[in-house]
């Protein structure tokens, strides 16, 4: 998990994965007096930290930012998918898409067709218009719930739950959300678990030299 965090530092609109804790008792030391200290930490689950990441300028007529909660939408191969990068761009066809091709979903249901040589403008709340007239406005998805997300791929999120229309959101054109991975932090819990990791290895190691030991040691005295 540390590790793709690390690796997606520099994706656009990436959402970095953190670890949910549980107490784990063994079956011995339920209910015994000194419960507490034989419980110890597990990680029960992973799940995703949704806080906004920084938005740098690029100065792009067609790179867009969300400042506040929401996704864009688009269609994916296989139903609406929900992304944070908007890094978009003309398709041969005319029309606003992903880098990987996905189209731009809009409030109508209707893609946008954008003539490539014209000034394209998008106001706050994602309407796009280009030589004075309106083209449609962009579809800004929240959820009451982001645990319905599911990453997929980097930048993707994929959801079972009905999204409903974000609110405060707004569209800031020329600028990009960076990722909200803090790498230095990454780097050293990272390095802290491969130390804990060699650590518990030796011990095993140490553990089965003493039992290999011990049995030479009874064979020893038995003989």
């Amino acid at each position: 998990m540390l590790a793709n965090n690390l690796a997606n530092t520099e994706t656009g609109g990436y959402k970095t994965d953190r670890e949910f804790y549980n107490l784990y008792i063994s079956a011995e030391a339920a209910g015994a007096e000194n419960e507490s200290a034989a419980t110890l930490p597990v990680i029960e689950r992973p799940w995703t930290d949704f806080s906004q990441g920084t938005l740098r300028t690029t100065g792009g007529a067609l790179d867009l930012a969300l400042s506040g909660k929401g996704f864009f939408a688009v269609s994916g191969p296989s139903g609406t998918l929900f992304t944070r990068n908007g890094n978009f761009r003309v398709s041969p066809a005319g029309s606003l898409v992903t880098a990987e091709g996905y189209p731009v979903r809009t409030v109508s249901d209707a893609s946008l067709k954008i003539l490539p040589d014209s000034p394209v403008e998008v106001a706050p709340d994602g309407t796009v218009a280009q030589n004075g007239q309106t083209l449609g406005r962009i579809e800004i998805a929240d959820f009451s719930d982001t645990g319905s997300l599911a990453k997929q791929g980097a930048s993707y999120f994929r959801s079972a739950a009905e999204p409903q229309a974000a609110s405060g959101a707004t569209v800031e054109q020329g600028k990009l959300e960076s990722s909200n991975v803090g790498a230095a932090e990454s780097v050293v819990r990272l390095v802290s678990v491969m130390r804990q990791f060699e650590m518990l290895q030796k011990a095993a190691t140490l553990g089965s030299q003493m039992n290999r030991e011990a049995t030479e040691e009874v064979a020893r005295v038995a003989s």
